[in-house]
């Protein structure tokens, strides 16, 4: 009883959730700069890996949705509520993270990489630390042998909620800047310490990407307290 009960509850957060994304997201002022980063590849039939921070995750599933982009989502309760939102919005999901079911979540992504599907990872998730990016997303791109796009994203409104990634849900009307950033190619050989630099280097571009952090969390915060 308890799992139906469950599946329920899921199955009307994804339709409740793809509705009201749909909502706001009509509404919303989008601007893209560096979109040629991975179009180029798409032209060429060559999939990506993209990576923005965790709390970005709601307003880029309204704008690449429908793309059939796979995105690796945790297997806890609340990643499931996710995964049923992105998975109506066109998205695959894969199931897995760093701390739970990591290895089950590699082996999805590399089928769906090996299917030519674009990828979509955020490197602080599932529970942090904020906006630190961890190397594991890197392995991922270097075994699937794609390159990697970092993805900014800046609201100049909204609701900050107060979990551990500081999730962005944009208000009504708000404009959304997305910036991608140049493509970074993955060697296969190597090491966990050169992907650990190259994961070092990726951190400071996202940050530079979600423009002038002390700004935005500024508005973001001005904005939620109205």
């Amino acid at each position: 009883m308890g799992r139906r009960r469950d599946e329920l509850l899921f199955r009307s957060a994804g339709f409740l959730g793809k509705g009201v994304l749909h909502l706001l997201g009509s509404s919303l002022r989008i601007r893209r700069e560096g979109g040629r980063a991975f179009e180029q590849f798409r032209e060429q039939g060559r999939p990506v890996v993209f990576v923005f921070w965790h709390s970005r995750l709601l307003p880029l599933a309204y704008i690449h949705r429908g793309e059939g982009v796979v995105v690796l989502v945790s297997r806890h309760s609340d990643g499931e509520y996710i995964a049923r939102v992105v998975e109506r919005m066109g998205f695959g999901t894969a199931r897995g993270s760093s701390t739970r079911g990591g290895m089950t979540g590699l082996r999805q992504l590399l089928r769906a990489a090996r299917d030519g599907r674009d990828l979509a990872l955020t490197p602080d998730g599932p529970k942090g630390p904020l906006k630190k990016f961890k190397w594991g997303a890197l392995l991922v791109a270097q075994r699937a042998g794609f390159p990697v796009i970092p993805v900014g994203l800046h609201v100049d409104r909204a609701w900050i909620l107060s979990s551990w990634d500081r999730f962005v849900i944009p208000r009504p009307f708000a404009r959304i800047d997305v910036r991608y950033g140049d493509p970074h190619e993955i060697p296969p050989e190597w090491d966990r310490e050169q992907l650990q630099r190259k994961a070092e280097e990726l951190e400071g571009i996202l940050n530079h990407l979600t423009f002038d952090e002390a700004r935005t969390d500024s508005i973001l915060d001005e904005a939620g307290a109205e």
